[in-house]
């Protein structure tokens, strides 16, 4: 394997020591590790894409982070919860859909689950509680399929897009 010398500032010091640290003591594995990252983000830079990172799960508290294209950003309620939908087209043609819903109140009283007795606002068998925000990321291999997951009207905006060319060859 051929030998190529690192010339580091004594500014710099502390951070190669750090990822070497990091990784186990190779900085030779740091190293490539980070310049593998900064080609990917790159190239995709110059192909137009930008890093994008979503929060998931409850709270959106866990990070995911991959390189696209936003088609669309959408809201709605459904049953008084806010859902906001962002598609991107991702660098390997895919399309993710990144969907955060808000916080969600329910609210049942009764054995069957209705309000009872005439003082229905104080019935003795009420339940409550409160579901966190949440958000999730799904990806989908082809317009059809993304189609299926999603609310007829989104997909209809995202479809302009889905079914463009990425590159188109001008004659001029």
């Amino acid at each position: 394997m051929p030998n190529k010398t690192i010339y580091v500032s004594d500014a710099d010091l502390p951070v190669y020591q750090r990822a070497q640290e990091l990784v186990g003591g190779n900085l030779s594995a740091a190293i490539s590790r980070a310049l593998h990252r900064l080609v990917e983000v790159e190239e995709g830079r110059l192909e137009g894409f930008a890093e994008v990172t979503v929060g998931v799960g409850p709270g959106a508290a866990r990070k995911q982070r991959f390189q696209g294209v936003l088609l669309a950003d959408w809201n709605r309620t459904t049953r008084g919860v806010e859902e906001h939908y962002r598609v991107y087209r991702t660098r390997t043609g895919k399309f993710a859909v990144h969907l955060a819903r808000g916080e969600e109140y329910v609210h049942s009283a009764g054995a069957d689950g209705q309000l009872t007795g005439w003082r229905k606002h104080f019935s003795p068998e009420q339940q409550w509680g409160q579901l966190p925000a949440t958000a999730a990321l799904d990806v989908f291999e082809t317009f059809a399929a993304l189609q299926q997951a999603v609310p007829a009207d989104l997909a209809a905006l995202v479809e302009v897009h889905a079914t463009a060319p990425e590159v188109e060859d001008l004659d001029i």
